[in-house]
């Protein structure tokens, strides 16, 4: 291994963030271990103001930071893991999962209030295709508006007045230190969370730099990761699809819950399956296989995507 261990992360103060922590996490593990950082621009980076369905969506976070990887430019790269797409570029592979952050998503308003207690008609802002739908299944007279930026933009967008409120991941808020009044956090079991919401992945290729990264992977939240990124796979959704995916280890049993909707929230099959954290990969699969049996598969056709077979 070089002696000096390039991480590769997007430039946002988010992704910054993620990347201290992880070089951190790094030296804890071995003192002498030399690191440096190098910025990367995707290219959802540079069309901020694109809807990320129009751009790419899945990917346009990684894409070129994996190139970087392939060629060489760097060892490793660091990811919010509900970017990464559900299949990797070949001959690179997932080295840790960190252990997870908060997987919730948090409603911020301009007063403190509540989802339920929004006034009629106020304006939500969001860049995500799933939290519009499960917002507009929850609350029909709300307005649910794009809203894309890192999140001190759309914190920004929010106190200017462009919006009443926006969601953003509880993850995001704490790794950034923000703290505002009021923040209602959305119970996971009804407002289920993105894929790999609140977990990293730390990506490298197949070589010497794995088992070094592998020091800081955090089994549980690996295990419930698998589950959810098996559900994408088997479902095989893309940035035009809302579909989300939580898995949680309780009682010894892994616990995977995930729905699958049309944007408009008409549309909306959701379902759960519990078993053993040995079967990770199965139980996301049998959740997928059984909401496109009971609708899920139409709500695709319609978008004009095709679900996966097997």
């Amino acid at each position: 291994m070089r002696r000096t261990l390039r991480i590769g992360t997007r430039g946002s103060p988010l992704a910054l963030a993620q990347s201290r922590w992880v070089q951190s996490a790094l030296h804890a593990l071995r003192a002498d271990l030399q690191t440096e950082l190098r910025t990367i621009k995707t290219t959802g980076d540079r069309a901020v103001e694109q809807p990320l369905s129009q751009i790419g969506g899945k990917g346009v976070f990684v894409k070129e930071i994996e190139d970087a990887l392939l060629t060489g430019t760097i060892d490793c790269a660091v990811h919010s893991m509900k970017d990464v797409p559900g299949e990797l570029a070949r001959g690179l592979v997932i080295a840790a999962v960190p252990q997870r952050e908060d997987a919730r998503d948090a409603l911020v308003a301009r007063q403190p209030t509540t989802l339920d207690r929004l006034p009629h008609g106020a304006r939500i802002g969001t860049g995500s295709l799933r939290r519009m739908a499960a917002l507009r299944a929850a609350r029909r007279d709300l307005q649910v508006l794009p809203l894309r930026g890192n999140v001190d933009t759309r914190l920004r967008k929010l106190d200017e007045g462009h919006v009443d409120a926006v969601v953003l991941a509880a993850a995001g808020l704490r790794r950034l230190g923000i703290e505002r009044a009021g923040i209602e956090l959305f119970d996971p079991e009804q407002f289920i969370p993105a894929i790999g919401q609140g977990a990293l992945a730390v990506e490298s290729r197949d070589d010497p730099v794995r088992e070094l990264l592998a020091g800081i992977d955090h089994s549980e939240s690996r295990i419930a990761v698998t589950a959810e990124r098996a559900f994408l796979l088997r479902v095989g959704g893309s940035c035009h699809t809302p579909l989300a995916a939580h898995a949680i280890i309780r009682d010894g049993k892994l616990v995977v819950r995930a729905f699958i909707a049309s944007p408009d929230g008409t549309h909306f099959v959701r379902g759960a399956r519990t078993g053993s954290v040995a079967d990770a990969v199965q139980l996301g699969r049998d959740l997928g296989a059984e909401l496109l049996a009971s609708g899920g598969a139409a709500i695709l056709q319609g978008l004009g995507e095709t679900a996966h077979a097997g």
